[in-house]
């Protein structure tokens, strides 16, 4: 992977908030950066360094460590981890002061004001292909970012101004989606040039990355034929990652399952117990989780085993599950059963680039077995998501939209419902709204 220690200088901004902060760190580079397409192309790379390298700061770091230790898909090792430990406590001991918190939200709120950047300039690209490459790229960054807030947050700032206001989370994924179909659309008309593949960081595969990612959040919003659609148009053969080596390494090994060892997985059947206890002989919990960890490993592996180590930015698994919740919550079960057994019955064996995983084995079960009705069809669903996408930030948001039992609830399986802005955004934006109560 390219060197990014300049992409890091250039795009380091203040910690303050109220969105107007989120912008290119000096006034004097900014009009050289983007006023030329290997200047946006660079904020282009700068995007994805944000999102997924950097350690604790990563967007994907602090994104694993608040979906899994809200919901004890994850557990804490040392207690002098403080911000993570208070993550996994949950409820009042997570204060608008918790690093994991204001982390998750400064770096995915500058993340997307860099790529409402880039397209707010990219038209001083003058070659056509490598402008679709760009939107197409900034587009990706500004949805995975605007996604990733509504996971945690109950609103979300959507303008780069002073005291920005807020709009709902549902809103924010409807605003992702628009922009991501913008983007597809630009992308089939005018295919990517080869000057901007040449720069670009190499992995993401930006058509299918653009319709998984459409598919994702019109789920999450609830349009469930968009969702249907786009989840059917990805190519489940192809493979869209984020690459990793030794100067910018895998955030999640680096911290977590790696020497530091800060958090693991619950235990060897990823904290679910109940209904959504996984079923015997079930492929996808070795490649998940290590039977016999040496001295120096903890209990999680999947992608996270080198600092090498290629982090998915969609699995094929995914697409299908999306379209099997999407014809459930419409009331198609005969549909549901099909796509969530094309997860269930998968023997293919895991895909690698070169040693290192980039897909997880199918599960190889046996076909959907329970009663047909949409809500045990959708505890199935729920049980596949929670393994099938282990350690990837899904499983909070994921809790909430299959209606389990909810923080401060008997039986809770999750021990937030949402967090608390942080203190960074509530004293610069009068616009903040008031903290959940869970």
């Amino acid at each position: 992977m390219k060197n990014h220690t300049l992409l890091a200088a250039l795009l380091t901004l203040s910690l303050g908030s109220c969105n107007k902060e989120y912008l290119n760190p000096s006034s004097a580079l900014q009009p050289q950066v983007v006023t030329s397409s290997d200047g946006l192309i660079t904020l282009c790379n700068g995007l994805q360094y944000r999102y997924s390298a950097g350690g604790l700061l990563s967007v994907i770091y602090n994104s694993v460590a608040a979906g899994g230790l809200s919901t004890r898909e994850l557990t804490i090792l040392n207690v002098g981890n403080i911000e993570e430990y208070n993550v996994s406590l949950g409820g009042g001991s997570v204060t608008n002061a918790n690093g994991v918190v204001r982390n998750l939200w400064t770096q995915a709120n500058l993340v997307k004001a860099n790529a409402d950047l880039v397209l707010a300039n990219v038209g001083n690209a003058p070659e056509a292909g490598t402008r679709s490459g760009i939107v197409a790229y900034a587009s990706i960054f500004r949805a995975l970012s605007l996604g990733t807030l509504a996971q945690y947050f109950e609103q979300v700032p959507l303008a780069v101004q002073e005291n920005a206001p807020f709009v709902p989370r549902a809103q924010a994924l409807q605003n992702a989606v628009a922009q991501l179909e913008t983007a597809a659309t630009q992308l089939s008309a005018t295919p990517v040039s080869a000057d901007f593949n040449a720069k670009i960081v190499p992995g993401i595969d930006l058509p299918n990355t653009l319709q998984a990612l459409i598919a994702r959040y019109s789920l999450e919003a609830g349009d469930y034929d968009k969702a249907i659609a786009a989840a059917g148009r990805v190519d489940l053969t192809k493979r869209s990652v984020f690459n990793y080596d030794d100067n910018t390494r895998n955030p999640i090994f680096e911290v977590a399952f790696g020497n530091r060892n800060v958090f693991e997985p619950f235990n060897a059947t990823l904290g679910l117990t109940g209904a959504l206890t996984p079923e015997a002989g079930d492929r996808r919990l070795p490649f998940y989780i290590r039977t016999n960890p040496t001295a120096t490993q903890n209990l999680g592996t999947g992608f996270y085993t080198a600092n090498s180590a290629p982090i998915p930015v969609y699995l094929p698994g995914e697409m299908l599950l999306i379209r099997a919740e999407a014809y459930a919550r419409k009331g198609d079960l005969p549909n549901a059963v099909i796509e969530l057994n094309r997860v269930r019955t998968s023997t293919a064996t895991a895909t690698f680039a070169g040693t290192l995983p980039t897909a997880p084995p199918g599960a190889g079960l046996g076909p959907y077995a329970g009663p047909l009705t949409a809500a045990d069809i959708l505890t199935d669903i729920l049980r596949n998501r929670d393994i099938e996408l282990a350690f990837q930030g899904f499983r909070l948001a994921d809790s909430r939209r299959f209606g389990r039992p909810a923080a401060g609830t008997t039986g809770a399986e999750r021990n937030r419902n949402f967090f608390p802005y942080p203190r960074t955004e509530r004293e610069n934006n009068s616009q903040t709204p008031t903290d959940p109560v869970l």
